[in-house]
């Protein structure tokens, strides 16, 4: 008889304690979401029509890449604005990379891989001299788009280089003076990033050894 009050009471204990535990889940349990029906889903993407495109999800900014480019372009631009660089951009750099990659390809030049090895030296390289240059610094996505997208320069000189012959005295004139554009450009950039003043010249020797390495694959 005491064997049977004693299981008998075990499993009262237990269906008691499951049932406890069964409540306090039904009781904290989060209510199902239900699936909104104001947003519209557009018809021929299948995205919703209020949610951001995909370019910009990724991070990709035409407005941004046509700014940089164009104050690149411009050997006469005494100043930048901090709103245009201070946003790490590199899809300008890669896609400048690939085409001065596919132009030293079409003069018969395939130099891949000395680019990107000379790239990610001259990032390291550079971002580590701004480091030491600057109290506030700057970070590696920068320096690499600023070195980037002052390369452009010499990618419209290794185009140049597909029709005319630049292993000549015309060739290396223009050659240097792509070079200074260069220099001058990224140097400028450097300068805004870093709220630094009459450091120009400074800044322009490192970036112009870069940027003279490159211009040597676009020579020979």
């Amino acid at each position: 008889g005491f064997c049977l009050v004693f299981f008998g009471q075990m499993e009262n204990d237990f269906f008691t304690s499951t049932f406890d535990q069964d409540q306090d889940q039904t009781q904290f349990q989060a209510p199902p979401v239900q699936p909104s029906m104001d947003r519209k889903v557009n018809i021929w993407t299948g995205r919703f029509e209020d949610e951001s495109p995909l370019l910009e999800e990724l991070g990709i900014s035409f407005s941004n890449i046509t700014q940089r480019t164009v104050l690149v372009l411009n050997p006469i631009q005494k100043e930048a604005t901090l709103d245009v660089i201070q946003d790490v951009d590199l899809t300008g750099p890669v896609i400048f990379c690939l085409v001065f990659g596919v132009f030293l390809l079409m003069a018969g030049k395939v130099h891949f891989g000395y680019i990107y090895g000379m790239g990610v030296i001259a990032c390291c390289a550079m971002w580590m001299l701004l480091n030491l240059m600057s109290r506030t610094g700057i970070d590696m996505g920068r320096t690499a788009s600023i070195l980037g997208y002052c390369l452009l320069p010499i990618v419209l000189l290794a185009g140049l280089g597909i029709v005319f012959p630049l292993n000549n005295t015309i060739g290396y004139i223009i050659t240097f003076g792509v070079v200074l554009w260069c220099s001058k450009a990224a140097s400028l950039m450097f300068i805004t990033a870093l709220q630094l003043r009459d450091q120009t010249i400074l800044i322009m020797y490192p970036a112009g050894l870069i940027y003279a390495c490159f211009a040597l694959l676009a020579l020979f």
